[in-house]
């Protein structure tokens, strides 16, 4: 497993974990990864050095096998860094505390949710069209929620409508 500090176009970072890099590469390239604050799939790495989770095996063991122990590599794909300024030391957070953290923030995403079926109209992948016609004085401003894809929310953004995007969480979490 390796971790990734990842960052959206509006600069929003946040960490998530991988497999492997190729792992991140093929759900980056399907827009599979959302931010969280914003819900832009344009994602990138941000600089760091990533953290892998070492499965147990430590320096001793890899040393009895004759191997090398693993290590982190300094950049993504195993690369020299890149010659920017180094990202601020963060303490180390226990893990009791980034899971209570965790589950607050689902907590209140699916609070969101529930908020927003229950006060606004589902209008599915007419999303941009409702928007739009809301925009434009066509129909009565309301509340609305439904699918559009990047180039949809693209061209709403580009033409002045008001809209979020919010990451939608499945009901159950199983």
């Amino acid at each position: 497993m390796i971790l990734f500090v990842l960052k959206c176009t509006a600069d929003h970072r946040f960490e998530a974990w991988f497999r492997n890099g190729d792992a991140y590469e093929t759900q980056a390239a399907a827009k599979a990864i959302a931010c969280p604050v914003c819900g832009d799939t344009h994602i990138t790495k941000a600089p760091m050095a990533p953290r892998i989770a070492k499965g147990g095996r430590g320096k001793d063991d890899a040393a009895r096998e004759g191997g090398a122990p693993e290590a982190a590599p300094t950049a993504a794909g195993g690369a020299a860094a890149p010659a920017a300024p180094p990202a601020p030391a963060t303490p180390s957070v226990p893990a009791e505390l980034r899971e209570r953290f965790a589950a607050e923030v689902m907590r209140q995403l699916r609070e969101v949710r529930h908020t927003v079926e229950t006060n606004c109209d589902y209008v599915g992948d007419r999303f941009a069209e409702e928007a739009r016609r809301i925009h434009y004085g066509e129909t009565d401003p309301r509340g609305i929620y439904g699918e559009a894809t990047d180039k949809e929310a693209e061209e709403l953004k580009e033409e002045g409508v008001t809209f979020g995007r919010i990451p939608w969480l499945p009901r159950t979490n199983s």
